[in-house]
């Protein structure tokens, strides 16, 4: 009987870190004893999170962020992995390939996560992904899109569809809305190597859909002042500008060419896709279009419940990377729950569930507030819904929405 009571008090005591810490408090340092002496697994499981909470990506690990701890609540108030909580804990990826790997390394060999979800941008991916693949540990991307990422090894999955699939749509959307777009004026962040992979897709597009691209302008993601590309660019006079980079350098952008005059259409790259992008550009975000991997308008009932949480936590709507990262906690907690079933994870040693759990996420199908996705042998995504939104600045230009088309 007394072993049963400090159980139930050992439960009760992670389960109220766990609310505390949903609710605001500063994670990005946690570390918790989550491990015995052989290695396994004990008390709440740790789950690694490797989203920019500094540097150039903050506004979009910022959004990463938000989802995750509304998922950590909400699995956990569902009793967590068959009884079992998990626990979050969060590193700081910064902005640089530098930051990604030393958080990676530290939820890896300080933390002893059982899988990390992260980095924030597909740049850091490149050089974080293979320390986790070297040390056999599931990781699964919420947001990196580019070409390549599941191919870097077997441990590595994303629920972040990749940008090949996703961006063409605004480019056609935007067609729709302008049947005589003719001259196109592209801009991308040179020093990125997602925003230098989705550049390529959106010329591709525009070329294959009879567009002329009248000039290529390059910036980088720290740039500020985009006076002369937005002048070289409008004084070709296109009918639409498409724009590969974060939301800091791109809002700026967007920003900068309607200050200067622009009047046709905006395609925002996914750097563009968070409701943090309007405190940049304020009343001239309004109208920039950016395909989406996700609608807080989707039906099913798990992304109704994740809806109504973040509106009356954050007091807007859901944006794409928050709902991705949910879907990361998600696939995670219950790849968990079906291992458990087969094997007790708590007689598991660490590196063995690393191992098994990896290979649950791959064979699941999980019903997500992105809606329904699977993952091919490789860890690529597959998901069958798609969508583009169009950003609706009210008008004190100070909060706006993304309104999705039809």
């Amino acid at each position: 009987m007394k072993k049963n009571i400090n159980q139930k008090i050992l439960l009760f005591a992670s389960l109220t870190a766990i609310v505390t810490a949903c609710g605001g408090a500063n994670t990005s340092t946690t570390s918790v004893s989550n491990t015995t002496n052989n290695n396994s697994v004990s008390a709440a499981i740790p789950i690694g999170i490797a989203f920019s909470q500094t540097g150039n990506a903050a506004l979009l690990g910022q959004d990463g962020i938000h989802g995750v701890k509304i998922a950590e609540k909400y699995f956990n108030d569902k009793g967590g992995v068959n009884g079992t909580p998990i626990k979050l804990v969060i590193q700081d990826a910064g902005g640089e390939e530098q930051t990604a790997i030393n958080a990676f390394q530290t939820l890896i060999n300080k933390d002893k996560v059982v899988g990390i979800i992260g980095p924030t941008l597909s740049q850091q991916a490149f050089s974080a992904d293979p320390i986790a693949e070297r040390a056999k540990i599931p990781v699964i991307a919420a947001s990196n899109t580019a070409k390549g990422i599941p191919e870097i090894g077997d441990y590595i999955a994303r629920v972040s569809a990749p940008i090949v699939t996703v961006a063409p749509n605004a480019v056609k959307a935007a067609l729709k809305q302008n049947p005589n777009i003719k001259k196109v004026a592209v801009f991308y962040a040179q020093n990125d190597t997602f925003n230098k992979t989705e550049t390529e897709i959106f010329q591709k597009t525009a070329k294959d859909l009879g567009l002329e691209i009248v000039t290529v302008q390059k910036f980088q993601t720290t740039d500020t002042d985009f006076q002369s590309q937005a002048t070289n660019a409008i004084n070709l006079k296109p009918d639409l500008a498409i724009i590969s980079g974060l939301a800091a350098d791109g809002g700026n952008l967007v920003r900068q060419l309607r200050e200067l005059g622009y009047k046709g259409l905006i395609v925002g790259g996914n750097g563009l896709n968070t409701s943090n992008v309007y405190k940049v550009c304020k009343a001239l975000c309004d109208g920039v279009i950016i395909a989406q991997a996700y609608s807080p308008e989707h039906p099913n009932e798990i992304n109704k419940t994740f809806r109504q949480t973040y509106l009356s936590t954050y007091k807007i709507e859901p944006p794409q990377f928050s709902g991705q990262a949910f879907t990361a906690v998600q696939v995670y907690v219950e790849a968990l729950k079906a291992l458990d079933k087969k094997t007790k994870i708590s007689v598991l040693s660490l590196p063995q569930l690393r191992t098994e759990l990896n290979k649950e996420i791959l064979a699941g199908k999980y019903d997500t507030p992105v809606g329904e996705i699977s993952f091919t042998p490789t860890g690529e995504v597959v998901q069958k819904d798609f969508y583009v939104a169009q950003i609706k600045m009210d008008k004190d230009g100070n909060n706006g929405k993304f309104a999705f088309i039809k």
